[in-house]
């Protein structure tokens, strides 16, 4: 959209673009917009002067060299017809989050959240009392206003105050713990919607069948039909530099009864939005959906209460993705009956541990064991796991609970099960001559088996029945 300006068409930035941002620091910035066909555009930011020149349809483009981290404020003008000055600018690390209630679980939400122990002094519950730090910058996409242009310039906004209360809970929290580890600035732009399946956000629509094995496999990709929130809630924010992706997202799914099906369809929005920023390597970091009784669910899909676990299993087989991980929150509810859980501020966290890690290099545990292997004894069944840390445990000091055994009959029951050292011995009398083992296939989560860096284990089985279908077509 051009805007006339005394009659001629005027320079317009997207809404993306405007005052209190923050730019991505150690790569190249685009900057873009829209003038009159062949008109020169003049870009000048942090000592960089770019001048680029508006093509046949109006757009233009110019990328600034990498920039340095900044927290002292800056002015960029945009000159062509009319100029442009956008103020307060800062210069850090930029992510987009995105998902579907949970991520969309704003602060407002978060404040009502029934009073829980003090994080670091401070009861999180409170934060809109205290949060006024001008590090953090926040940009909420709304799918109706993102795609036209804004002379007000007014999309970013300092993280308190009535920005902060409409803004993802789990998005602020996150951005506070990389401010508080990396001492940068840290810019949030969140664009997320409750009650939404994964397809809405895809770049196109994917088909799926079954080989001769009757396993679901990919069938074909049509990007001529994009979900409906692509075009509107992501593609408006591209290519406006990021470091990475958070997502929360997968109740809907998992009320559809998927399984490797959404695994699949995370591998496209995955590649689909690194293809978009035009950077296969760009960090994508998500959430386990917490516990929650599906199975006392009436709907059209018939479920079970493996209905979660089944779903929290294609989850974690998406982690083979390259420059992927998924933070584990079965622990984070105060009863399974509530679909939109609390403690958003210790989801944040656990996706900054991710990002901090991964990412930013830090040497800190980001994940809670993950299992690797098994190894049958007399009797027995001995696991072994990643991500053990400073070793594993029990978080309450009780047995551990949420394993279950099962010998060829497939029929599991509850197993005794005892750490020794890194590993965990699983066994039961009934079962005599043991075959699989599964630990977490219960939809009502608090498990107690953690690694003692405080964070939860995976829930698996040994007879994953997926990990090397999928395995052959996502590679890390």
């Amino acid at each position: 959209m051009l805007i006339s300006f005394q009659g001629r068409s005027a320079v317009v930035l997207p809404k993306i673009l405007g005052h209190n941002m923050v730019l991505q620091q150690g790569q190249p910035v685009p900057v873009w917009g829209k003038a009159a066909p062949g008109e020169k555009v003049t870009v000048n930011f942090a000592g960089q002067v770019l001048v680029g020149t508006a093509d046949a349809a109006g757009n233009w483009q110019v990328h600034l060299s990498p920039l340095k981290v900044s927290a002292r404020p800056a002015v960029m003008t945009v000159s062509g017809t009319n100029t442009i000055r956008l103020e307060n600018i800062l210069v850090g690390e930029v992510w987009f989050c995105s998902g579907q209630s949970n991520m969309e679980y704003t602060m407002r939400k978060n404040s009502k959240v029934t009073p829980k122990p003090s994080v670091d002094g401070q009861n999180p519950v409170d934060e809109l009392d205290y949060a006024h730090n001008p590090w953090i910058r926040i940009f909420l996409v709304n799918r109706k206003e993102v795609v036209k242009p804004d002379l007000s310039h007014q999309g970013w906004s300092i993280a308190q105050d009535s920005a902060l209360r409409s803004f993802s809970a789990a998005g602020y929290f996150f951005a506070k713990e990389l401010n508080r580890r990396l001492r940068v600035p840290v810019g949030m732009i969140s664009s997320a919607v409750p009650g939404i399946d994964i397809e809405p956000w895809l770049p196109g629509t994917l088909a799926l069948s079954k080989d001769e094995k009757g396993n679901v496999v990919p069938a074909g990709y049509d990007l001529a039909k994009p979900g409906k929130f692509y075009p509107n809630m992501v593609t408006p924010v591209a290519p406006f530099a990021l470091k990475g992706f958070l997502w929360y997202q997968g109740e809907t799914n998992c009320f559809q009864n998927e399984t490797i099906e959404y695994t699949y369809k995370m591998q496209e929005l995955v590649n689909g939005w690194r293809k978009l920023w035009e950077n296969t390597a760009l960090p994508f970091y998500y959430v386990q959906i917490a516990p929650f009784y599906y199975a006392k669910s009436a709907g059209k899909y018939p479920l079970t209460t493996e209905t979660l676990p089944r779903f929290w299993e294609a989850q974690s087989l998406a982690a083979s993705i390259r420059n992927t991980a998924m933070a584990t929150i079965t622990d984070l509810i105060d009863s399974p009956e509530d679909l939109h859980p609390g403690y958003k501020w210790e989801v944040g966290r656990r996706l900054a541990l991710l990002a901090l890690h991964h990412t930013y290099g830090l040497k800190i545990r980001s994940s809670g064991p993950v299992y690797v292997d098994m190894k049958k004894q007399k009797g027995k069944i001995s696991l072994e796991f990643t991500e053990t840390g400073a070793g594993l445990t029990s978080n309450d000091g009780k047995t551990l609970r949420g394993f279950t055994i099962a010998g060829a009959d497939g029929k599991f029951v509850p197993a005794d099960a005892r750490i020794n050292g890194n590993k965990v011995i699983v066994s039961a009398p009934s079962v005599p001559v043991p075959v699989s083992v599964r630990f977490g296939w219960d939809e009502a989560g608090k498990f107690n088996f953690f690694n003692k860096d405080g964070l939860p284990a995976v829930p698996f089985r040994t007879d994953n029945p997926f990990l090397g279908l999928f395995r052959t077509t996502a590679k890390k």
